[in-house]
């Protein structure tokens, strides 16, 4: 065993500069039976440990179909490339597990009440989990390790990989103990009961439908338990009466205040809150690459998936695919304007109408959810980021439901329907649903089956679009074995071909397209819209001519095209990553899995 212990002197101290997560740097050591003696010092030690999403979540889909980037994102290089595990050599490491351990290993020299040092293990155990979570998403099966591993002992240190099934059930008698153990009652900023409960519920509705889809682990018998167990723990949460929805009763707005506010301490909907505040040095500046026009950009597919504000499907709409970037945003549902930037939109400090600029790898849209429309750097820094929200606890109950084939009218009115009701949106009918899904979810999702087909469809169509673009979209296509839809490479607004457009909703020509041997006029020769503004130009062609606009079919027009470069999503291979390669040489013990070299 370790002889020190690692202090985290800053404890108290919010880290300025890490997007994702609250870090403590390590300051001094001490003996551990030097340290380990009251409960404020499990409270300083366990405080230590804070580990929660930040605002770098809002840039998190670039891994998804929900977004185009030129990022070097690694499962579009996995899809693009010659991946092995030479490459892939991030992820695997184990320092935080360690510091968890070492906790756990010797809080018992403490002295305090057993409900005391109960609920600091409990949040350790939690902290443990959300770890494990995250290296069983990324390998399946991974070595469980329980207590600090001291250098001296050869077994741990060179076991192999234990199988998932063992593992995740570790896992979940961790979240079950924190689950009983963890107090309600905590400083703000921290997991409480309840938040250990709404992940709870998110790791097992994971776990089950991976299971469940997955049939390359044999795992599938064992799917039902760990979906009622989501949807057990969805239905605490909810009886509790603690959370609801955050409304106010304006469905233009109430969405996205949730992603822009100063302060969620108070919000009935927001069950953990990552705090920031730039004043104190927490700050949590993401404006930049959240409000990208090169390396990230939402992708077509993702507007297309956005209902009607009447509850009909957008692929019922004559000529949908066509529609330009005005029409589309059109009657539909008012989260759509809420978490992407909108004809008519205006950017702070300008007061008209803000026009984008169509560059290449572009989509032609915004991303408007995280981005704080202010020219206070204070104020664009101190966004509170909620972790857990009530709407995912509403629809992990929902799925959950419809996964086991419970799922009644009730259910949908006291999940899904009350996320609708907050954005104004018509009720989904189960009826209507199972009897007339829509085809543009049938041709995603073709590997679920029964009679309520139509209705889990919708029920994922909601959770794609009340999560977008918050970083969960990734880790549902893996769990619903999804994998091939990231073969599609993303596409942007469309053009029907050359010609004057409008992008602010006017009804006033904001750009023209010309050919690519146009030669484009300058100063007082360039045509001007009715206002007496000179039009945009930009060069129109396809992705291999030099122009400024890449378009499906060059000046025919089309969708405006990304990126090029064929991606292939090998089945169940790419669900996973390898080992890598420096890991397996120290610890031949660590054998790859699902064809991995």
């Amino acid at each position: 065993m370790q002889k020190y212990i690692v202090l985290l002197g800053a404890v108290l101290a919010l880290s300025s500069c890490n997007d994702d997560f609250l870090d403590r740097y390590p300051q001094t050591s001490v003996a551990p039976e030097e340290f380990f003696k009251s409960e404020e010092d499990l409270e300083l030690y366990v405080n230590g440990l804070l580990t929660m999403a930040g605002p770098g979540s809002y840039q998190a889909d670039q891994s998804s179909d929900n977004m185009a980037t030129t990022g070097a994102v690694e499962i579009k290089n996995i899809m693009t490339g010659s991946p092995s595990s030479q490459t892939l050599t991030g992820g695997w490491n184990w320092g935080g597990l360690r510091n968890i351990n070492y906790f756990l290993d010797n809080y018992e020299k403490a002295v305090a009440s057993e409900e005391a040092i109960a609920h600091y293990v409990g949040l350790a155990r939690y902290y443990r989990a959300v770890f494990y979570f995250g290296m069983v998403k990324r390998y399946s099966d991974v070595p469980w390790y329980e207590n600090t591993l001291d250098p001296g002992d050869s077994e741990q240190l060179y076991k192999g990989r234990d199988p998932r099934e063992q593992v995740m059930g570790k896992v979940m008698e961790d979240l079950e103990f924190a689950a009983n153990n963890v107090r309600e009652s905590v400083p703000s900023g921290t997991p409480d009961v309840w938040a250990v409960k709404a992940f709870y519920s998110r790791l097992a509705l994971y776990e089950g439908t991976y299971r469940k889809y997955h049939n390359e682990l044999g795992l599938e018998a064992t799917s039902p338990e760990l979906l009622q167990k989501a949807r057990d723990l969805a239905s605490e949460i909810i009886s509790s009466g603690k959370f609801s929805i955050y409304s106010t009763g304006s469905p233009e707005t109430d969405y996205s205040k949730l992603f822009t506010s100063q302060d969620l301490t108070g919000n009935p909907e927001v069950i953990l809150i990552n705090p920031y505040d730039a004043n104190k040095d927490r700050g949590g500046n993401v404006n930049t690459g959240v409000f990208g026009d090169y390396e990230q950009s939402p992708s077509r597919d993702l507007v297309m998936s956005y209902l009607m504000k009447d509850g009909s499907y957008y692929s019922s709409v004559p000529n949908h695919m066509t529609k330009g970037f005005v029409e589309e945003f059109q009657d539909r549902d008012p989260r759509l304007m809420q978490t992407l930037v909108y004809p008519g939109w205006v950017r702070e400090p300008n007061t008209v109408p803000y026009i984008q600029s169509l560059n290449k790898n572009f989509t032609g849209y915004h991303q408007l959810k995280g981005y704080q429309n202010t020219t206070d750097n204070i104020g664009i820094a101190s966004a509170d980021f909620p972790v857990y929200r009530y709407a995912e606890v509403l629809l992990n109950y929902a799925e959950a439901k419809a996964e086991l084939q419970e799922l009644t009218q009730a259910d949908l009115d006291m999940s899904v329907n009350i996320l609708r009701k907050r954005a104004g949106m018509p009720d989904l009918s189960m009826t209507d649903a199972n009897n007339s899904p829509d085809p543009f979810l049938v041709g995603k999702y073709s590997n679920i089956g029964g009679s309520n087909v139509g209705v889990l469809l919708e029920i994922r169509r909601e959770r794609r679009i009340e999560l977008a673009v918050e970083g969960y979209r990734y880790d549902d296509i893996m769990r619903w074995k999804a994998g091939k839809l990231l073969e599609n490479i993303p596409q942007g607004m469309c053009f029907p071909g050359l010609g004057k457009y409008d992008l602010t909703g006017d009804g006033i020509e904001d750009v023209i397209l010309v050919s690519k041997d146009t030669i484009i006029p300058v100063g007082e020769a360039k045509e001007k819209n009715s206002l007496g503004v000179d039009l945009i130009y930009y060069k129109a062609g396809t992705i291999d001519e030099n122009v400024d606009v890449f378009l499906e079919n060059g000046e025919n027009g089309g969708m405006m095209v990304t990126e090029s470069k064929a991606r292939n999503f090998e089945e169940p291979k790419y669900y996973y990553r390898p080992i890598p390669i420096q890991q397996v040489t120290l610890n031949p013990n660590l054998q790859q899995i699902f064809g991995w070299n």
